[in-house]
């Protein structure tokens, strides 16, 4: 099971690459259409995380991000 940690949890996904491959790029297209009442915008942000795990591309502008967000986080504290 691959798992993937994200703001201090660990998220469990599809051992099969394939498989998180369309998890996520289903989610991304779901997230498109977020002004329908099931769907939302935060399968946008979520379906590229999933990405991130085997696209390269992906991951590192996920990392870029979390180190923004760490970096904000930590200027906030002090």
């Amino acid at each position: 099971m691959t798992t993937l940690k994200l703001f201090d949890r660990e998220f469990h996904l599809p051992r099969a690459k394939w498989l998180r491959i369309a998890l996520g790029v289903a989610l991304v297209v779901a997230g498109i259409f977020g002004m329908l009442p099931v769907l939302g915008f935060w399968m946008l942000p979520l379906g590229i995380v999933v990405l991130s795990v085997d696209i390269p591309i992906v991951r590192r502008l996920r990392r870029r991000i979390a180190v923004k967000w760490e970096r904000r986080k930590q200027s906030k504290k002090t």
